[in-house]
């Protein structure tokens, strides 16, 4: 199916499933311990091994030698394979260091041995038992340091008169923001039960956000044919970027299936995750601003650098200020930094959500420097056209009406006006907005559709992340097909069936309803030929033309229908800028003595399209918010940068948002459509919630306070020496 210009009036705008709250399907299997996790996966292969890693304790440099004899005499163990052993891995293009083969070491905690045994407790006292000598080289591990030294990369936009605006502004800003690296600390870690026993077909159960990329990246990885991967992956315990990718899980696996003869399970323990696996690199962002006396917008110029591996691109946190406000003179510029820490890569909103953590307060700044409420100044600079292209226009923005909506209901009008002003007790109490702005891509979207007596079931290799792709889905099919939603089963995560978009960039949801659409349609056409009805519709179980109707259980007179599509989103998309908004408002409580901080109360207006399930939207919201308090609060790695590793690789160190830190949330969805994006006229909300938020916490806090920080994680240490004096 071709998706070639914006929708029409169809059945999703009289739906009578689709855009209603519906509890998760697969809710009551999660909460019982009945939903398959993938080292849980005990029943998919007998006699299973178990690998345990081994990691490089140096940063940078090579292997000079390895001996793993005492490792393999210990007891129970069945294979030890070294990374002096095996030649390097090709890279697939998601990895930028390799996962695997031979002696150079890219970054701290890089795979270098695998011990495969019967149990967990042998595999991991074998594993200390290898020994290993290294050549250590010095590496760039200081972003600040590296910074300093950096000059800024071609501009990515530059656009008008910037150095005319800035020399004409009435009011100008000029300030450096900075964001920590921070862990995807998804509640599953990556794990993976590998079966490639005969060296030829390899069966992999994982968790992984996207089947088809990762299937892929093992066929590069390993040289070996696409035809002889099939993945799996019904349920994946939290991902938010962090297993879009092929990671060692997976490698080291299927390593020790081979050398073992038997399948082998591998999850990464908690502490070998941060430095092995991907994070959202560091950033130092400079934000200058230009508006005339009135509060008008002129000019941005944003530079940001933020720090890779050699051949990675880091996190790129400027092109949201390319299109969010209005202005008609922009610079935007990033530079990724080569450094030798840990690979950096794609986390929840990846670039969104650091960048706005410095844009909205810098626009809190402005609108201060102007006198002006933040509200007001955001709205003067709303834009309904993208300000470097303006023939382009947004095909549906109602940004302002978040910013209104929000300021109502969260009572912004009442709020402490004068910073440090208001307190309750030993509190300081202050209140913050800020603005969110997320772009609603989409990709093409595979489905197959069965239909067995009346039932239909749903194929596709789309991935449910905790994100309630599997209700939206039936939900989708059921309405296209107007059955009830008891009616539909879905099966996802295998390879097996058709190509989806996976999970991911906030392009899931939409993407993979559209193709279960597109799924559906090709299923009613075969039905009305086999039928001989021109125009169908499809209601209550039933096939109705004009006087006729036929039970769908009775459609195919006891076999089984089967339609498969794609969705195919057409170029007609890029004349037009799609994007999602929200509207973020916070209360916090700031202790007068210590600077300690609470969040009291939240609030998110969001903008994105139709919402298939408001119960299963809200969840994304409010976990895209938790996350953006972490990210205010307390999440940051922190690098020791002398030997090149995150000291707090657990999460005994590493403090993430916890249901103590989140008293009161609430989510406003407005009523929209958006006919450009998908023929559900819907967009993705999981990576919304979480734009903007920290800089709503930011800019809560100095209202409470007086104390404008500009670096994140706020920890109480930025504050305390700079508290009001208080009796």
């Amino acid at each position: 199916m071709d998706f070639n210009q914006s929708t029409d009036d169809n059945l999703f705008d009289r739906a009578r499933i689709v855009g209603k709250p519906h509890a998760r399907i697969d809710g009551a299997l999660k909460v019982t311990g009945q939903a398959p996790y993938a080292y849980e996966r005990h029943d998919v292969a007998a006699h299973q091994l178990v690998g345990y890693p081994l990691c490089a304790t140096i940063a940078k440099g090579r292997i000079t030698h390895m001996d793993a004899t005492a490792a393999r005499a210990a007891p129970g163990v069945a294979a030890v394979v070294t990374t002096l052993d095996i030649d390097p891995r090709a890279q697939a293009k998601s990895n930028v260091a390799r996962l695997f083969g031979g002696d150079t070491v890219a970054h701290y905690h890089q795979a270098i041995a695998v011990v495969v045994a019967d149990t967990l407790e042998q595999a991991r006292s074998a594993a200390a038992l290898i020994e290993v000598r290294y050549q250590e080289e010095q590496g760039v591990f200081d972003l600040d340091a590296a910074w300093e030294q950096q000059t800024t990369d071609e501009p990515l936009s530059d656009v008008g008169d910037v150095d005319a605006a800035f020399k004409n502004a009435a009011v100008t800003l000029d300030e450096v923001y900075r964001t920590a690296s921070q862990s995807h600390a998804m509640m599953e870690p990556h794990a993976s039960i590998v079966d490639w026993s005969d060296g030829g077909k390899m069966t992999v159960w994982t968790s992984n956000q996207m089947i088809a990329w990762t299937r892929k990246a093992l066929a590069k990885t390993f040289a070996i044919d696409l035809e002889t991967i099939r993945l799996e992956s019904p349920y994946v315990g939290g991902g938010f970027g962090g297993k879009l990718w092929l990671r060692a899980d997976t490698v080291l696996a299927a390593l020790g299936s081979r050398a073992a003869g038997r399948p082998v399970k591998l999850a990464l323990p908690r502490p070998l995750v941060f430095n092995n696996a991907t994070h959202r690199s560091g950033t130092v962002q400079r934000l200058r601003i230009a508006a005339d006396a009135e509060g008008r917008i002129t000019a941005f110029d944003h530079s940001a650098f933020s720090h890779t591996l050699p051949g990675g691109s880091g996190e790129n946190p400027v092109n949201q200020t390319r299109a969010f406000y209005a202005g008609a003179s922009r610079r935007v510029a990033h530079t990724a930094i080569e450094m030798d820490l840990p690979e950096s890569a794609d986390m929840r909103a990846p670039g969104e959500a650091s960048g706005l953590a410095a844009l909205e307060i810098a626009m809190d700044e402005m609108a201060e420097k102007l006198g002006m409420d933040p509200v007001e100044f955001r709205i003067l600079n709303d834009t309904q056209v993208d300000p470097e292209d303006p023939i382009k226009p947004f095909s549906d923005r109602h940004y302002v009406e978040c910013l209104l909506k929000g300021a109502e209901a969260f009572g912004w009008e009442a709020r402490n006006r004068t910073p440090g002003d208001q307190r309750e007790g030993q509190w300081l109490i202050g209140h913050g907005m800020a603005g969110a702005y997320r772009g609603a891509p989409t990709m093409d979207s595979g489905a197959r559709v069965r239909l067995q007596a009346g039932r239909l079931v749903v194929e596709t290799d789309m991935t449910d992340i905790g994100t309630g792709s599997y209700t939206i889905i039936a939900q989708t099919a059921a309405e296209a097909m107007g059955l009830a939603l008891d009616d539909v089963e879905v099966r996802l995560g295998n390879s097996d069936y058709p190509v989806s978009s996976g999970s991911g960039g906030q392009f899931g949801a939409a993407s993979a309803t559209a193709g279960v659409y597109a799924a559906c349609l090709k299923l009613q056409e075969e039905i009305a030929q086999r039928l001989g009805m021109n125009s169908p519709r499809f209601e209550q179980g039933r096939v109705i033309a004009g006087t006729t109707e036929v039970a769908l259980a009775e459609v195919a007179d006891g076999e089984e229908l089967v339609a498969e599509d794609t969705i195919h989103f057409g170029d007609f998309k890029d004349t037009l800028q799609i994007g999602t908004f929200a509207a973020h408002f916070v209360e916090v409580a700031v202790h007068a003595h210590t600077g300690e901080t609470r969040v009291r109360r939240m609030l998110a207006v969001c903008d994105a399209g139709r919402i298939l399930n408001p119960v299963t939207a809200r969840s994304q919201v409010i976990g895209g918010m938790t996350m953006g308090v972490g990210s205010a609060l307390m999440e940051g790695l922190t690098p020791d940068v002398e030997r090149g590793f995150f000291v707090n690789h657990d999460l005994a160190s590493y403090e993430v948002a916890v249901h103590a830190d989140i008293p009161e949330q609430e989510v406003i969805f407005l009523d929209t459509t958006d006919a450009a994006s998908t023929p559900l006229k819907a967009k993705g909300v999981g990576e919304l919630g979480i734009c903007g938020v920290a800089a709503a916490v930011a800019n809560a806090i100095y209202n409470a306070t007086g104390i404008r920080v500009r670096d994140y994680p706020m920890t109480l240490d930025r504050l305390i020496d700079q508290l009001p004096k208080v009796s």
